[in-house]
C-alpha cells in the first residue's frame, strides 16, 4: 500500500495482509489502550484477523504487573510477563517483592520481565533507578526466575557489558530471552554460544539498524522470536505510528525480506519457538 506524505504520526497503520499463525512475544497491551476487559478483547480481535493468534502482555511498574494479570485472565489468547522496569528498580521495595512473587505464581503469567539493565536514561529521566539499584533488581529477578522455572526477559538499553557481568555473577536460568534485542553481531554471538532467545521487533526493519540487522541473520530458527513492543517500535513504513499486536506481520514480512525466507515459514518458526519457550497451551 502507498502511504501518505501527509499521514498523522497518531494515525494507527492499515490492517498488514494475513500472516498466520504469529505470537506476539513482547507486548504492553494497557499502553495500546487496553482499560477493560473488553478493550482488551478488541485489541486481540484486531490481531487475530491479521493472524497474531496469542500475545505475551508485560509488565514495566507493580500496577501494571497486576493489570497484565488480569488481562490474561480475561482473554485466553493473552499471557503475562511481571516483574518491574529497570529504570523503577528502586521501587522493589520487600512489599513490592512479595506481591511480584505472587503474581509470577500466577498459571497465567510465563515470564519474569521485563528486568535487566538500562543505561540510557539514569541522567535523563527524572527519578530513573540508578546503575547499581539496576543490578540489585536484576540479580533479584534472576533468581526469582530460577526459583519459579519461568523464562527471564531482559530488558537491555546500552548495556551489554553490564547485562552480561549481572547474568554471569548470578548465573543465568534455564531460559532467557532478550526481548527487543538491539545489539549487533558481537552480543548476538554471545547469546546464541550461550543458548538464549532473541526476540526481534520493528527496529529490524528500519535500515538505519545496520548493526541488528547483521545480527539478526545470524540468529538460528530454534532461538528467534517476534514481538511489537507495541505501542512502540513501530515497523517501516509506519515508524513513529501508534503500534498493536496486529502490525506484527510487517515485522516478520521485513525480516523475511532481510533474510531471503518466505515469510509464512518465520511465521510458523516464531509460533513453535514461542509455545515451546513459554509454555503456552
Amino acid at each position: 500500500m502507498r502511504v501518505s506524505s501527509k499521514r498523522s504520526a497518531k494515525t494507527p497503520p492499515p490492517a498488514p495482509q494475513e500472516l498466520s499463525p504469529l505470537v506476539d512475544a513482547h507486548t504492553h497491551l494497557d499502553a495500546c489502550g487496553g482499560s477493560d476487559a473488553a478493550s482488551v478483547r478488541a485489541i486481540m480481535d484486531r490481531a487475530a484477523a491479521v493472524g497474531v493468534q496469542a500475545a505475551v502482555t508485560v509488565a514495566d511498574d507493580l500496577a501494571s504487573a497486576r493489570w497484565v494479570t488480569q488481562a490474561a485472565d480475561a482473554d485466553d489468547r493473552v499471557y503475562a510477563a511481571v516483574a518491574l522496569h529497570p529504570t523503577r528498580a528502586g521501587t522493589l521495595t520487600e512489599a513490592a517483592r512479595t506481591e511480584i512473587e505472587a503474581l509470577v505464581a500466577h498459571p497465567r503469567v510465563v515470564a519474569v520481565g521485563e528486568t535487566g539493565m538500562d543505561l540510557y536514561w539514569p541522567g535523563r529521566l527524572e527519578g530513573c533507578a540508578d546503575p547499581q539499584t539496576q543490578r540489585e533488581a536484576f540479580a533479584w529477578h534472576i533468581d526469582l526466575a530460577k526459583r519459579t522455572g519461568k523464562p527471564l526477559m531482559i530488558h537491555n538499553r546500552d548495556a551489554d557489558t553490564a547485562v552480561l557481568d549481572v547474568l554471569r555473577a548470578e548465573g543465568a536460568p534455564e531460559t532467557v530471552i532478550f526481548h527487543c534485542f538491539s545489539s549487533g553481531p558481537e552480543m548476538a554471538h554471545t547469546c546464541i554460544d550461550a543458548g538464549w532467545i532473541l526476540s526481534l521487533s520493528g527496529t529490524v526493519s528500519f535500515k538505519n539498524a545496520r548493526d541488528l540487522r547483521e545480527a539478526a541473520a545470524l540468529i538460528p530458527d530454534t532461538q528467534l522470536l517476534v514481538e511489537t513492543d507495541a505501542p512502540f517500535l513501530t515497523p517501516h513504513p509506519y515508524r513513529g505510528s501508534p503500534n498493536e499486536p496486529y502490525c506484527l506481520p510487517y515485522t516478520v514480512r521485513a525480516l523475511a525480506e532481510l533474510l531471503g525466507r518466505s515469510a509464512v515459514e518465520l511465521a510458523q518458526v516464531t509460533n513453535r519457538n514461542a509455545r515451546r519457550v513459554y509454555g503456552l497451551g
